[in-house]
Parts: C-alpha cells; sequence; structure tokens
C-alpha cells in the first residue's frame, strides 16, 4: 500500500512542479545571502540588529506611530518580539512608547527625533549596501524580475 501511495504522489509531480521548487530555492537562497550581509554589516556598522532596524522602517513610513499589534502583523514577528524590541528601542531613546487617543488602554509606538536622524542614516547606507550587492544585474534584468515578482505576489495573494 505504502508503494501505490509514493508511485501516486510521484505520478503527480511534473516538469513544472520540479520547476517551481527549483524557482522557490533560488529566490530563498539569493534573499538569505543578501539578508545575511544585511545583517553583518548593520551589527558592524550601527550595532543594530536587523529586527531594529526593520521596526525603525515601519515606523519612518508611519510617522503617527503604529501599535504594537500592528507593528507584529507587518513584520510577521510575535508580540513578544515586538516587545522586546521597543524596549530596547525606548532605552536608546529612538522610540517612544504613547497612549492610543482611540483606545486608552494601547498604545502606539513612535519615533523620536534622535530616532528618525539615526535611521535616515542607516537607511541611506543600507540603500548603498543593496544597490552594490545587486551591482552586477542591469536595470533591465532588475525591471524585469521586479515586474515578474509584482505579478507572482499579485497571484499569491489572489489564488487559494
Amino acid at each position: 500500500m505504502e508503494d501505490e501511495e509514493q508511485l501516486d504522489l510521484a505520478s503527480r509531480l511534473t516538469q513544472d512542479h520540479h520547476q517551481s521548487l527549483k524557482l522557490w530555492l533560488r529566490m530563498l537562497s539569493c534573499t538569505v545571502k543578501i539578508e545575511n550581509e544585511i545583517r553583518s554589516r548593520l551589527r558592524a556598522t550601527f550595532g543594530i540588529t536587523l529586527p531594529r532596524f526593520d521596526l525603525m522602517a515601519q515606523l519612518e513610513r508611519h510617522p503617527q506611530g503604529l501599535r504594537m499589534g500592528e507593528l507584529s502583523k507587518r513584520m510577521m514577528v510575535t508580540g513578544g518580539n515586538i516587545t522586546g524590541i521597543t524596549d530596547q528601542l525606548e532605552q536608546e531613546k529612538l522610540v517612544v512608547r504613547v497612549p492610543d487617543p482611540k483606545d486608552g488602554r494601547a498604545y502606539s509606538v513612535k519615533l523620536t527625533a534622535a530616532g528618525r536622524k539615526a535611521f535616515a542614516t542607516m537607511a541611506a547606507v543600507h540603500e548603498g549596501w543593496i544597490a552594490e550587492l545587486l551591482q552586477d544585474v542591469s536595470g533591465d534584468d532588475k525591471a524585469q524580475l521586479i515586474a515578474l515578482l509584482s505579478d507572482m505576489k499579485h497571484k499569491l495573494r489572489t489564488e487559494p
């Protein structure tokens, strides 16, 4: 019986299955290589972790602040992780918790003036690192990859 199930599974696998898996692994490999390099550079240059940088990036895009739950959802990590990162950044006076005007029991997190200044410096350097890491990919190839991945992202959102 087990052999029959294995044969049935194998018979359903097509070249497209193999190609899809190969594409997924290639995208993941490129992402991990870039992410590891950025993690290393952020730590060496600014003494900051990638999650702390990412949280600051979210707040930079939302100057009015974000609630902890919203940060958790946007960063795809647990609320406990967000609390720990926020605590560290608050100790360094880079973010501040403020009561949410719509819900007195909740807090929003905002960048402080020092946080905005520090993030602006880090973001400019970060952008240069990304440009450097992808410098051997032509502009046309970048545009094509952006279009293809945008289409893939749209299809992943709309398909079950």
